[in-house]
C-alpha cells in the first residue's frame, strides 16, 4: 500500500520501517507545479486518466470515463475539469499520503481481524530534514529501528525496512537509498550499499551507558562493527543470496 500511494500521489519513498506499533517513512516530496507538467497539454487528460489506473480498478476507471462524456455531451466542460481536478488536488501533500495510507491499511486490517475504529490514535508527526549529512542520519536511524529494538543483530535481517528490502533484490528500495544518500543508482553494489552498510553499523554501535550519565543503547556489537568494516561493508555473495531466498520464500508464505 505504501508503495502504490507513493507512485500515484508523487511523494518518493526513500527508505522506511515497519514495526509493530509503528512506521517510520523518510519521504521527499516534489515541487507540485512542475510534478503536474506531466498532465498538460492535449494529451493531459488521457495520461491523468492513466495514471489513475496505479491505484483504482478498471470498473473505477470506467465510471469515471463515463462520467466526463456526459459532462461534455451536456456541455458542461468545467464540471469535467473539476472532476479531474478533485483527484489532482491530492498529488505531492505528504499529508494526504499519510492520511490515505493509514486509512487504506487501517480498513484492511479491520476487516482482517474484523475489528472497527482506527489504529493509530494521534495525528503522524514530521520532521523536515535538509541537507545530505541530515538525510544518511535520519535514513540510518530509520532502517536501525529493529536493531534498537533487540529484534535483529545486523539490519539486514529484518524484512520490513527499506534497507531490508534493498538488500533482497528490490529495485525500488535501491533506488530510495541511493537518493538519500545523493549516490547513483547505478552503483548500488559497488558503492552505495557498501557505504551505507558500514555507516549504519556506525550509527547504530550500542552505547553501555558509560559515563554514568549517559543511557545505555541497544544497537550493533563492536564486534560487529570492526568486522563490517574490515569488510569494506561488502556482502559476501552467500549472504546476498540467502537475503534473497529468504525473502522470496516469506513472501510466497504470506501472500
Amino acid at each position: 500500500m505504501m508503495w502504490r500511494m507513493s507512485i500515484f500521489l508523487g511523494v518518493e519513498v526513500l527508505t522506511y520501517v515497519v514495526m509493530d506499533s509503528h512506521f517510520h517513512i523518510l519521504a521527499r516530496v516534489p515541487n507540485r507545479e512542475k510534478w503536474l507538467q506531466r498532465f498538460e497539454g492535449e494529451e493531459g487528460e488521457r495520461r491523468s486518466l492513466k495514471h489513475l489506473a496505479t491505484l483504482y480498478s478498471k470498473k473505477f476507471i470506467a465510471q469515471l470515463e463515463r462520467e466526463l462524456r456526459e459532462f461534455r455531451e451536456q456541455g458542461n466542460e468545467r464540471a469535467a475539469g473539476e472532476l479531474i481536478e478533485k483527484f489532482m488536488k491530492r498529488f505531492c501533500d505528504v499529508s494526504v499520503f499519510m492520511k490515505e495510507l493509514k486509512e487504506r491499511f487501517s480498513r484492511w486490517f479491520n476487516k482482517q481481524e474484523g475489528r472497527r475504529g482506527t489504529l493509530w490514535m494521534d495525528r503522524f508527526k514530521s520532521v523536515l530534514v535538509d541537507g545530505e549529512e541530515a538525510l544518511a542520519t535520519m535514513a540510518a536511524y530509520i532502517d536501525l529501528n529493529p536493531v534498537r529494538a533487540g529484534i535483529v543483530e545486523d539490519p539486514l535481517e529484518y524484512e520490513w525496512s527499506g534497507y531490508g528490502e534493498a538488500c533482497a533484490g528490490s529495485r525500488r528500495a535501491k533506488r530510495g537509498i541511493c537518493k538519500a544518500l545523493n549516490h547513483p543508482q547505478d552503483l548500488w553494489e559497488k558503492k552505495t550499499l557498501p557505504r551505507y552498510r558500514m555507516f549504519l553499523f556506525d550509527e547504530g554501535l550500542e552505547v553501555e551507558g558509560k559515563p554514568e550519565n549517559a543511557k545505555r543503547r541497544s544497537g550493533v556489537t563492536e564486534r560487529a562493527r570492526l568486522k563490517v568494516q574490515a569488510e569494506g561493508g561488502v556482502l559476501r555473495r552467500r549472504v546476498v543470496l540467502r537475503k534473497r531466498i529468504s525473502s522470496f520464500t516469506n513472501g510466497v508464505v504470506y501472500g
